[in-house]
Parts: structure tokens; sequence; C-alpha cells
């Protein structure tokens, strides 16, 4: 069977049909079809949305939030988890702080560098493996990070803002079980 090709309606390399602008019903139509998700806390996006995806959504906005904040500081969010984890826990290794920092052996390697750079971490050979390097805060590490912690305490808040004590304690625990049991 042979088909007639007219101006408003043509085939495309895929066999499907491409409406022309001559046709409004047709533009309507699928103009119509075309629909904008909702904002973040409605429909699926909100309550009914599925627990993962609600995570990820809310992590991906603290994260925008805290890049907006420390980009005043010149320095980057992931900089920012590795010199709280040096504060922490004095002495990991590249290796340590990018499974407690949960980024790439790759991505720490070039944070170390940078931070090193500036000033703000120095390294130290391991005491008993020599070729593991530890790293610790220097006095500007440690300052740089208390400027950075301002503007994350200013997130905190509006994080657990209407949340009571208590429920701030359940949501913590909560997200620290799930962290644990999906680890496993």
């Amino acid at each position: 069977m042979i088909r007639k090709i007219t101006a408003s309606s043509k085939s495309t390399a895929r066999g499907r049909r491409k409406t022309s602008a001559k046709n409004p019903k047709k533009s309507r139509t699928a103009a119509t079809a075309m629909t904008r998700p909702p904002p973040p806390g409605e429909g699926k996006r909100g309550e009914q949305g599925y627990l993962a995806y609600l995570l990820r959504q809310a992590q991906a906005a603290t994260r925008l939030t805290m890049e907006r904040l420390l980009a005043d500081l010149g320095v980057t969010t992931p900089q920012f988890v590795v010199l709280t984890m040096l504060k922490a826990y004095p002495g990991l290794s590249g290796a340590d702080l990018a499974r407690v920092a949960l980024l790439t052996p790759q991505t720490v390697g070039v944070i170390i560098r940078n931070l090193e750079r500036d000033g703000a971490i120095k390294k130290a050979p391991h005491p008993v493996h020599g070729r593991v390097l530890q790293w610790t805060l220097t006095p500007r590490g440690t300052s740089l990070l208390a400027k950075c912690r301002r503007h994350a305490k200013a997130v905190e808040r509006r994080l657990a803002a209407g949340l009571s004590a208590q429920a701030q304690v359940t949501v913590r625990r909560w997200l620290a079980k799930i962290a644990t049991d999906l680890a496993q």
C-alpha cells in the first residue's frame, strides 16, 4: 500500500508522522498532551512520591543551597565535607576520606591537592605504613571550616524548622538506619 504524503503530514525516517503547524487541531492536541511536572512538595514530588526519590530531591535541594552559600568562601560542597571529616577524624588517608565523605578516590585526590595547595590541610606519613599519607587540618583549614560551618548551621536550622527535638532525633535515626541497612 502506498501512502500519499501531503503538506500537513510527512513521515520521518523512523516511520512516525510529523504534524505540521497547518493543522491547528493536531497541534493543540499535542500541546495539551505536554504537561509540566508539579513543583517539589506536590504530587509524586510530595507525599505521594517514592521515598528514594524524595530523599534524592531533598539532598539535591540541600546541596544546591550549600553550594550557593559556600561559593562566597571559595569552597565547594565536597571540599567542605572533606574538611569536616578531617576535623572529626584527623589523620585519615585519602582512601579513608573517600569512604567517609562518600566521594570517589579520584575526586578526593583532586580535593586534597587543592586544599593542600591552599594551606588548609597538611600531610604526614603513616607511622607504620610509610607510603600511606595521613591528612590533618592546618590552622588555616580549621579557620576556613569554622566559616563554612556557620553557613552549614544556617541550612541545618532551615532543615529543622518546625520539627520538635524528638522529631529531629527520629529523623536522624531513620536516615542513619537507611544508610546502614542499605549498605549491607
